[in-house]
């Protein structure tokens, strides 16, 4: 596998966010709208994007939360890649790359009726904190935050 560091102009992650968004569309159902507006990509300016063989397989983002952190945002594996460990290695790049810029914690937001990438997201070391704005009153999101490891 190999993973690039990319833009959101990135024909292969624009192509994936096709993707994301309509699984995410699935989920979330009547609160898509809400969400969609959280996750434009114009602005994102650091994204990974993952290949296997020559295809895009799987992609992540951030974007500065604040001085000291990023948020995490618009990760999605491609479903015959799920579970091989290619989200666990795009998050490790983003990190890595957030670590870089002198960065030193990460948040991101998912949504309740997405147990899998609340787990994953534990198990990578995230712990579940009070929801940031604009999430704070939306009952249907969890955020996560993960502290840089030294």
């Amino acid at each position: 596998m190999l993973l690039k560091r990319t833009t959101s102009n990135d024909s292969d992650f624009q192509k994936l966010v096709l993707l994301l968004d309509q699984f995410l569309r699935s989920k979330d159902d009547e609160d898509h709208d809400f969400y969609a507006q959280h996750n434009k990509t114009d602005h994102i300016k650091h994204v990974v994007v993952a290949y296997y063989e020559d295809e895009a397989i799987g992609c992540g983002a951030f974007k500065a939360f604040d001085e000291k952190s990023v948020e995490i945002k618009r990760m999605f594996v491609v479903a015959s890649f799920r579970g091989k460990q290619v989200a666990h290695q795009i998050i490790a790049e983003l990190e890595q790359w957030a670590n870089e810029l002198q960065y030193n914690s990460y948040v991101l937001e998912t949504g309740t009726n997405n147990p899998v990438a609340i787990a994953l997201y534990q198990k990578l070391g995230y712990k579940i904190i009070p929801n940031y704005p604009p999430y704070d009153d939306v009952a249907t999101s969890v955020c996560l935050k993960k502290e840089k490891q030294c």
